[in-house]
């Protein structure tokens, strides 16, 4: 690491404590000139050092600051490329760019916001100020039709990370969205270079998008009753260790990445099972009912005939039923599907398939 990243972590382990200039070059085996510069640097950067007479430099305790050394310094994986840009068009744009170059499987292009990010289908992605934008890079032993396991192991990781930084629980909703209280604070859109001849996956490059705290004036009309976010105030944003918070997120997936089976998590909080849903296949939008998430991530249906689906990707809500009479009727056509499986399964039993 640079001197500028070894302050940062030392005056990390002892954060609202004072570490003289000459402890810090001795530990570190440079001049103490090197040591200022790095503070000097670490101080443009945002982070609040104080130089405390007689006592030496401080690093406030909070201190929040989003930058490439706070997110190498809690990074598992050291030997990767980490960029922390003000605001790019797309980091997962930036991403495949730095894939096609090398760049090693684990690393991570972050900004604080996008002019154009993309979600599923090609549609703009909302990504202004107040948000954690990043795209890490994986590069997996997998064929292309397992590529889905990267989208059920984003979700899994940006769950477990906001538990672990935030406190936080979130609902996970089939196949690559978070919620928190009914509200989408999160998006997931993987990409991948292919080798057409094996089939096999290059590189993968996962973007995920994080609502921290939004200005609900900043929000476009249609979107009010739909983002939501992680804090609930810009203070509580302020506080939040974002550096530590996307390295999280890398870490996790790094390990979620590498599991060749589908986490419990991903299971146990999602949404969607239990639900009378709207599928959306281009223009045609159909009900049915959300039986399940099978071992290999995709969603078991039951349609209105009582036939049964497994969805590998689409666009799934749960109904909205907003009036009583449309509860009623949702209820209603629950236990339909429910009568349909009963039956379904007897037939089959009756067939001579058990």
């Amino acid at each position: 690491m640079s001197v500028k990243s070894d302050v940062l972590h030392i005056l990390k382990s002892r954060e609202g404590e004072s570490v003289s200039g000459e402890a810090l070059a001795e530990q570190l085996g440079c001049s103490r000139a090197a040591v200022w510069k790095a503070v000097k640097a670490l101080r443009q950067d945002g982070y609040e050092i104080r130089a405390v007479t007689n006592r030496g430099y401080c690093l406030s305790a909070g201190s929040s600051r989003l930058t490439e050394e706070g997110v190498r310094l809690a990074l598992l994986q050291k030997d990767v490329l980490v960029r922390v840009l003000e605001t790019t068009v797309s980091t997962n744009q930036d991403a495949k760019a730095e894939a096609e170059k090398g760049a090693p499987h684990g690393s991570v292009i972050i900004s604080k916001a996008q002019s154009a990010g993309r979600g599923r289908r090609g549609r703009s992605f909302f990504s202004p100020t107040g948000g954690l934008y990043l795209s890490c890079i994986l590069r997996p032993k997998i064929n292309l039709k397992d590529g889905q396991f990267l989208t059920t192991a984003a979700a899994v990781a940006v769950y477990k990370a906001v538990q672990e930084v935030c406190g936080l629980e979130l609902d996970i909703k089939w196949v690559n969205d978070l919620y928190r209280e009914g509200r989408k604070i999160c998006g997931i859109l993987t990409e991948a270079g292919t080798d057409f001849e094996t089939g096999e996956i290059r590189y993968a490059v996962v973007g995920i998008g994080v609502n921290l705290w939004i200005d609900p004036e900043e929000l476009p009309e249609e979107l009010l009753d739909i983002v939501g976010c992680i804090t609930d105030s810009l203070e509580e944003a302020q506080m939040l260790d974002k550096s530590r918070l996307a390295a999280s997120i890398v870490n996790h997936l790094l390990e979620e990445a590498a599991s060749e089976t589908l986490s419990d998590v991903y299971i146990e909080k999602n949404i969607i099972p239990g639900h009378v849903i709207e599928i959306r296949d281009g223009e045609k939008v159909r009900t049915a009912f959300a039986e399940r998430i099978e071992p290999d991530g995709r969603l078991l249906v039951r349609e209105t005939d009582g036939t049964e689906s497994r969805l590998s990707f689409g666009e799934v809500s749960v109904r909205n039923a907003a009036s009583v009479e449309e509860r009623r009727s949702e209820e209603e056509q629950t236990v339909s599907y429910a009568v349909k499986r009963d039956t379904a399964e007897k037939d089959d039993h009756v067939g001579g398939r058990s």
